[in-house]
């Protein structure tokens, strides 16, 4: 396969960058040698194949990783991929603390990479739990019952929105910081607005 070419402009992600610089390099190599096309995207290198995203660079304080859109659908035959959290449905994440990490890794990541373009080749699609599915908040059942501008707008949204306002609203551990949640983009909500509109 022939090694793609850089794109200029995500150059400046790879500058600015400056904890990971050699590791993230060395991520951008292996993806471009898989022949996938760089972009940008939500800020970050991301390696497509004939318009489909299959692979994205991104940091943390603690690691560096590689993000596999359809990473679910992935065999993982090494046990290497990672649900970031218990939401995220279709991606998984390689993470690497050092360079040498990635070294020893190399082909095991042209492989998973030609294996996610596979994936992709093929239409394989990621069966995402339906919003119905996701936890709701008893909070936000009590204020949905007792306001229906707030229950026709909420059911209104995409269902996308919806699940982004339900895992927020979950997420809190105390019952008072959810009530506090829900008070704070009950507004929002009423505007038809999702959580980060």
């Amino acid at each position: 396969m022939a090694k793609s070419k850089t794109n200029p402009k995500v150059d400046w992600y790879f500058v600015k960058n400056k904890k990971w610089i050699e590791e993230i390099e060395m991520l951008r190599n292996i993806a471009l040698e898989c022949g996938l096309d760089e972009e940008l995207k939500w800020g970050c290198p991301c390696y497509a194949h004939d318009g489909s995203n299959i692979v994205l660079i991104h940091i943390f304080k603690e690691y560096c990783a590689y993000l596999f859109f359809r990473g679910v659908l992935l065999k993982d035959p090494k046990g290497v991929l990672i649900q970031q959290t218990k939401n995220v449905q279709s991606a998984r994440q390689i993470r690497f603390a050092n360079v040498k990490e990635i070294v020893k890794m190399k082909s095991t990541l042209k492989a998973y990479i030609k294996e996610a373009i596979a994936v992709e080749k093929a239409g394989l699609k990621v069966e995402f739990k339906k919003t119905k599915e996701f936890e709701m908040p008893e909070e936000f059942q009590n204020k949905l019952n007792k306001n229906s501008p707030l229950k026709t707008a909420f059911y209104a949204l995409t269902p996308g929105r919806q699940r982004g306002y339900l895992l927020y609203f979950s997420s809190a551990k105390q019952s008072a910081t959810r009530e506090a949640r829900i008070e704070k983009y009950t507004k929002q909500i009423l505007k038809g607005k999702g959580l980060d509109d």
